[in-house]
């Protein structure tokens, strides 16, 4: 029988909140329910284990950042739009890193279809309306975004530019402000 007042919605908030204060790879069925100061049992009434606890907080996390570049990204086209969108995955990072790093766990085929991944796809190929890419080359541009947006991101959460200057916003600035360039003039050929 489910605990009173623990819900999976709530479990699974619970367990993003843990996450962004232990990180993601620290996050089980186990540290959630000492947690919550509950016996680990009790959670099996609204998770399957950790795999499943573990996708759905990485579900949760896919869906609030698709959320948030829903609502920057809305009315804006080419460099701000570009921006707008590098900027919400680096601010989510910076507000939720366990979620952020959730984002990422990789999911079978049929859950990764349902989640609100293919929506960050969307809201990219969105932004590359504003640059005269053929769909053909939209789909190297999206990974050249992915891997721009996450590479910068992951190397900024693990200390690696808190070393040197300038500032990692200069840096940023810099490579969005250069991604719109290669976007500008991207060749189809």
């Amino acid at each position: 029988m489910p605990r009173l007042g623990l819900t999976t919605t709530s479990v699974v908030g619970q367990g993003a909140e843990l996450a962004d204060e232990i990180g993601f790879a620290h996050v089980s069925v186990t540290t959630l329910a000492r947690r919550l100061g509950i016996r680990t049992a009790s959670l099996y009434a609204h998770v399957l284990g950790n795999d499943d606890l573990r996708t759905r907080i990485a579900l949760l996390a896919l869906q609030e950042m698709a959320d948030r570049a829903d609502r920057e990204v809305a009315g804006r086209a080419g460099v701000d739009a570009l921006m707008a969108l590098g900027d919400v995955y680096r601010g989510y990072a910076a507000e939720h890193p366990g979620r952020y790093d959730a984002s990422r766990l990789p999911m079978d085929p049929s859950t990764a279809a349902t989640s609100a991944g293919p929506r960050h796809a969307a809201l990219a190929r969105a932004v590359l309306r504003g640059y005269d890419l053929d769909e053909a080359q939209q789909v190297h541009a999206v990974r050249l975004l992915g891997s721009t947006f996450h590479g910068f991101v992951s190397l900024e959460l693990a200390g690696g530019f808190a070393h040197s200057n300038p500032p990692s916003q200069e840096s940023w600035a810099a490579i969005l402000s250069s991604l719109d360039l290669v976007l500008t003039s991207w060749s189809t050929a």
